[in-house]
């Protein structure tokens, strides 16, 4: 036998944990509760073996292995599981003793401690010394079959072993309608905090709202210097829009409105310095707070939140907490984070050159370029602080090092009685008004927020160097908590095919055409509205319901297209590793062949559609027998020889990779990589269907084989739905 030494990616048992000091909490995702240490999981046997084979080294040969490298081979026929570790150990043994050690005759050692572990068939050593492990397949299936694989149970960990993460994604200025790109971060965000869930981690999702930057400024110059309008006014308009062309959707267009004014109408002029005074004006009168100015901010940035929100959870995804910025101001954070930023030397105040009268952060992330200054600059000359400034102060508060808190008020419930929270300024009266609810309300205790052990940033990579000053700044101030606390995940942009943009109604010239993408700017009003893409999703798909679906009531066919567009778009965005732009394609992403969501989506169906044709009296049969095989030698020998046979690698290599999908959660917690987790998805989902075109499963005569067939198909069947789930896709009852 051919010795087993090849790595793939995703297949190693040995994970390795970028930041392991700090993100070592998804190696507790392995220890479990009580209520599922009875199931085994293929992870946990792995590391049985491994601990059999650290003791063995320990026992026989006085040698303590601090880690076991595990390997899955490449063809099940030659195994589940390699072990190269003789090599290590002959090494480890003359260093230790200084004679020479055999490697296979090692292995052989180690064979026999293997061969008497549960759930192993046999091992053999191969080549000079390589360990193959088979497990016992009728073992396996009988335990993975009564493996509990509710989003509840998969992953959970006990309490103690917890550690709070905070993940902040979507963070859309509150001055115009989400579009496309900021849909790939709330995706992103949003799979990324299931995945962690699924590990057991305590996680608190943020979403900041930047409501005192230029962009919500422009759109209040827009109201008062471009349409003369007071708040009253906007209030008035704002209720007076139709449902197809809510708040969000005029400011987009008032936005694009204001670029043109600032250039006198001319879009190819420059800005015109007397205008952008009029930005100016704004901004100060924002951070000063308490004037009509600010009113009309806070109104304008609100409703465009609530509009926001609407539009995600369109897409499944939810909030924990709205931090706002003008609370950042109006609450000290600053303050507090400029007086530990000099007490502890992380910036210094410049006299002289360039930089003379501001505060910079000397820092060697990277040599000076023009885009950027060698220093940082914290604070300007003018006494104005810099974006980076700002979030050094919030992620200390993030990660509960700043000393300050902020107030808190419910901002929405849902109807499963999750609370989203805003930041407020100042203290609340006894009762509020909560949008979305129908009168006052009792104030509720709100959750601990903020003081996270980690905090993950998914913030575009084009902000890589403002997030890696904050961190170094946030580190520099708490060296007990350091720079592997806070964590950027980076995303590059999402743009759209050409095809797209012809399908949603953009004039393409000839030469952008011939592009692969066509990029979008907000500022020009180019770009597509998250609602509009999942609207034409939904219409494509609902077509294709129709044509297939005749039958269905016109409420489960909508339902259905919702969840295939939902489904096409969350698993386009996500089946791409996060440094890869994205061109996002109406076809592709509806596609139902190939990497798509409807694919995924359409197995998983078609394995549940197996389960409601079967006969209730079959389906306990298929239960009783395979639970029956540990009392029942015939029955176990029966349903080992459907694994012996002709077929047998093959239903094996689909069970073991259903029962991989914990050790692709943890390597996509791990890895910070949502895009494994979307793969391992589509290769289960490719696997069942080979599986469902090759076997009779119903009609299938012989009783043990049917048996197993079933368990084979209703164990894809769960796994595959909790994967989907874990990347917020759901599955349809029929497509």
């Amino acid at each position: 036998m051919r010795a087993i030494s090849h790595r793939r990616n995703g297949c190693a048992i040995l994970l390795t944990f970028p930041l392991a000091s700090m993100r070592a909490y998804v190696c507790h995702a392995l220890c479990r509760t009580k209520e599922v240490e009875e199931t085994l999981k293929l992870l946990e046997l792995q590391q049985t073996l491994r601990a059999c084979v650290r003791a063995t080294a320990a026992t026989k040969f006085d040698i303590a292995l601090e880690s076991v490298v595990a390997e899955i081979p490449p063809r099940t026929e030659l195994g589940d599981l390699a072990f190269p570790v003789a090599f290590e150990l002959a090494k480890r043994i003359k260093q230790a003793t200084g004679q020479k050690a055999n490697p296979r005759a090692l292995a052989e050692e180690l064979k026999v401690a293997l061969e008497a572990e549960p759930n192993v068939a046999r091992v053999e050593v191969a080549g000079a010394g390589y360990l193959n492990v088979f497990f016992d397949r009728a073992a396996l299936l009988a335990q993975f079959a009564a493996l509990d694989v509710s989003s509840d149970a998969n992953g959970a960990v006990a309490q103690d072993a917890k550690r709070k993460i905070i993940v902040e994604h979507t963070n859309i200025n509150p001055n115009k309608a989400a579009h496309i790109g900021h849909v790939r971060n709330a995706v992103l965000g949003d799979a990324f905090v299931r995945v962690l869930r699924a590990t057991g981690a305590e996680v608190e999702v943020d979403n900041y709202i930047d409501n005192t930057g230029v962009q919500v400024a422009d759109v209040v110059v827009g109201f008062m210097h471009v349409e003369q309008l007071t708040r009253a006014d906007v209030r008035a308009l704002d209720e007076s829009l139709p449902p197809e062309h809510p708040f969000d959707y005029y400011c987009w267009d008032l936005y694009a409105r204001v670029g043109l004014f600032y250039r006198n109408g001319d879009a190819d002029a420059k800005e015109d310095p007397a205008r952008l005074q009029l930005r100016a004006e704004v901004l100060h009168a924002l951070e000063a707070g308490d004037n009509e100015t600010a009113a009309l901010a806070d109104y304008v940035a609100t409703r465009i939140v609530e509009c926001h929100l609407q539009t995600m959870a369109r897409l499944g995804i939810r909030y924990d907490l709205l931090p706002r910025e003008s609370d950042i101001l109006h609450l000290g954070f600053w303050q507090r984070a400029f007086e530990r930023l000099k007490e502890t030397s992380t910036i210094r105040f410049e006299t002289e050159g360039k930089h003379a009268g501001c505060w910079v952060m000397p820092t060697d992330l990277h040599e000076g370029t023009d885009e950027h200054e060698a220093d940082k600059i914290i604070v300007r000359s003018n006494g104005t602080v810099t974006y980076a400034g700002k979030d050094i102060a919030y992620q200390l508060w993030k990660l509960g090092q700043l000393g300050l808190d902020f107030y808190y008020k419910p901002f929405r419930t849902y109807e499963d009685g999750h609370t989203v929270w805003v930041t407020t300024s100042e203290p609340l009266p006894h009762r509020v008004y909560v949008p979305y609810s129908t009168n006052m309300q009792d104030v509720p205790t709100h959750p601990h927020f903020g003081g996270g052990q980690v905090v993950y940033n998914v913030i575009d990579s084009r902000q890589s160097y403002t997030q890696d000053v904050v961190r170094r700044g946030a580190a520099a101030v708490a060296p007990d908590v350091g720079e592997a606390a806070s964590v950027h995940l980076a995303y590059e942009m999402v743009a759209l095919s050409p095809a797209a943009c012809e399908e949603l109604g953009f004039e393409l010239s000839a030469e952008d055409r011939a592009r692969p993408f066509i990029e979008m700017s907000g500022r020009k009003g180019l770009g597509v509205k998250v609602d509009d893409l999942i609207n034409r999703l939904e219409a494509d798909a609902l077509a294709e319901v129709e044509a297939r679906h005749a039958d269905l009531s016109q409420d489960e066919k909508l339902k259905t297209a919702h969840l295939i567009a939902i489904g096409a778009l969350r698993y386009f965005l996500l089946k791409w590793t996060r440094n890869s732009l994205i061109a996002f394609d109406f076809k592709e992403a509806l596609s139902f062949e190939g990497e798509t969501g409807p694919y995924c989506q359409y197995a998983a169906v078609r394995a549940n559609s197996i389960f409601r044709k079967l006969d209730p009296a079959t389906l306990n049969e298929a239960h009783e027998l395979i639970g029956a095989m540990g009392a029942n030698e015939d029955t176990a020998a029966a349903v080992g020889q459907v694994f012996a046979g002709a077929s047998g690698d093959e239903l094996w290599s689909l069970v073991t990779l259903a029962a991989r999908l914990d050790e692709v959660i943890a390597q996509a917690a791990t890895q910070e990589e949502p895009a494994h987790l979307a793969k391992y998805a589509f290769q289960l989902a490719r696997a069942f269907n080979l599986f469902y075109h090759r076997h009779r499963i119903i009609a299938e005569e012989d009783a043990a084989r049917r048996a197993v067939l079933i368990q084979i198909a209703d164990l894809v069947r769960r796994q595959l739905t909790n994967a989907l789930s874990t990347l917020g896709i759901g599955v349809p009852e029929r497509m």
